[in-house]
Formats: C-alpha cells, structure tokens, sequence
C-alpha cells in the first residue's frame, strides 16, 4: 500500500499493453493517470457536501480533488478499491480537505442508506451528488452476453443510480445531481452493447428527472465523456488496444482525468444556476453533438 503522496508529472499520451482485471486499480496502471494538473481552486464550492461514487479512481478521483480544492467536504463511495481510495483520501488530506471514505456494493439499495446516513451523521447535509461509479465488459456479439451479464451492468450502471439518488432525494433540499453517461451513447460501441444500454438510460433519467425537480431548487445534468485514461480500459479491453487508445478522435488522444474535472466543478457550483436536463460532452471532437 502507497503511503507515500506522489506528485502528478506529466506523462507521454501513448500507453503501453496492459490488462487488469474488473473493476481496475489506477495504482496498477502504467503510466498513472494525471488526475491534478495544479488545479488551483476559487472557492467556488466552500460549504458545500459532495457524494461521489466510484471517487476513489478515473474520472472519480479527479472530480473528488478538484471538489475538495473548491472547498466542498468530499464522500468518496467506492467498492473495493482500498489502495486507490486511501490514496485520494491521504492526496486531499495533504492540502487541508476533508473526506470521508465509504466501501460497498451499489447494487444493494441497502448501501445507498447507509451512504446517506453517514454523510448526515458526519457533514450534517447533501449539496452534491456525483453518480460516476460503472462497468462494462466487452463482447463482440449479443448472443454472447449472458442474462446475467446484461443483469449486472443494468444494476451497476442504471439501478445503482436509482436507488442513491431516490434516498438523497430525501435530504437533499437545493443541490445538483450530476449523473456519468458516455460518448457511446451517442455514437454506438459494437462491443459494448449492454454498456451503452445503460448508459443511454442514465440520459433519459436525467432529463427526466431534471423536470421533476427543476421547480424544487434541485438541477440534474449529465457529462458523457469521451475515452479517457482510466482503470476502466485496462480491465475492459485488450493489452494491445492501449497503445492505440483514443486515437480514433479527432484530437487524436486519449483524455487525461483532470481535463473532465472542470465541468463537474462548473455544474456543482451556483454558476450553473440555470443549467439543467443538459448533457455535456468531453470527448476530443469525437461526438459533436
């Protein structure tokens, strides 16, 4: 285990053959991903209580840093990343913010109360709600995805949404919801179809539920990344697609995770007073729409 706080150097865009098993450890990845890129904070986010999940890694860690850089009181809810979560713990500790670690399983509802009882107990509200945590698993055809596949990336990418958000809801008086979608969703993945399933639902759940609640003083938006350098690649695809990562866009790279932060930052804070049912997306030209 790192106890070490290593800082982030800029590192070359091309990545060499590497697998990892589900769900992927960023502390295994070579090169590590840059998820602070000397982000200076404005205060934009001072008081306020963020819950991310999946915050301990990827996209998630870079969210949660530049949230506690903001001022905002972090809940960092994770699986079973233990390394990874004790590392973003100690990275935000290092300059001063407070977090708050929780391990489980999203896919139990039971867990979602017990996110919500904690952070009540600890940070006394709810401000923010960063729905980031996913799978997805590759297979080339659909007859190769067994029902139970299909059952447990629904439940992990879709379900788990649901049922945090519905206990949140709960407490949460004026805030943002902010919810993962994907690029794929927008312009298909052969190899991913049960994936991008769900996450064209998560699209649908926002803007649906950004109606429901726009009059309650609650927004609800979307950010449908793009490929991005994260322990999600190395566990979904084969070594010898690393190399090649992103290179399909038009930017020609993979993103880094500090470059998606900023959004999530814009979309937390009141400078996104009137912004909701949006879905924003940061993915190197790949999809313009």
């Amino acid at each position: 285990m790192e106890k070490k706080i290593l800082k982030c150097e800029r590192l070359d865009y091309q990545f060499p053959p590497q697998v990892q098993k589900q769900p992927g450890f960023e502390y295994l990845m070579r090169p590590r991903p840059i998820f602070d890129n000397n982000y200076v904070g404005s205060g934009v986010l001072k008081g306020k209580v963020a819950i991310i999940t999946g915050g301990d890694s990827g996209i998630g860690r870079a969210v949660a840093v530049s949230y506690a850089k903001e001022g905002a009181k972090v809940v960092i809810v994770y699986y079973n990343e233990t390394v990874d979560a004790l590392y973003t713990k100690n990275y935000i500790n290092s300059f001063g913010g407070e977090v708050l670690l929780l391990a489980g399983d999203l896919k139990d509802p039971s867990f979602s109360d017990l996110i919500v009882k904690k952070t009540c107990e600890v940070f006394g509200k709810i401000d923010i709600l960063v729905n980031n945590a996913g799978v997805q698993i590759e297979r080339k055809r659909l007859q190769d995805i067994s029902d139970e596949q299909f059952d447990y990336t629904m439940r992990s990418n879709i379900y788990s949404m649901f049922y945090l958000t519905k206990r949140v809801l709960e407490v949460m008086k004026n805030g943002s919801i902010i919810n993962v979608s994907s690029v794929t969703a927008f312009v298909g993945e052969p190899n991913l179809i049960d994936y991008v399933t769900s996450k064209g639902a998560i699209v649908g759940f926002t803007r649906s539920l950004s109606t429901n609640l726009a009059k309650k003083g609650i927004r609800v938006n979307a950010v449908a990344p793009g490929t991005f350098w994260t322990p999600l690649q190395p566990s979904t695809w084969k070594g010898e697609k690393m190399p090649i990562l992103g290179t399909d866009n038009p930017m020609g790279r993979s993103g880094q995770t500090y470059e998606i932060a900023a959004i999530f930052v814009y979309l937390a804070s009141d400078l996104a007073s009137y912004t909701t049912g949006q879905v924003f997306h940061v993915n190197g030209g790949q999809y313009k729409g």
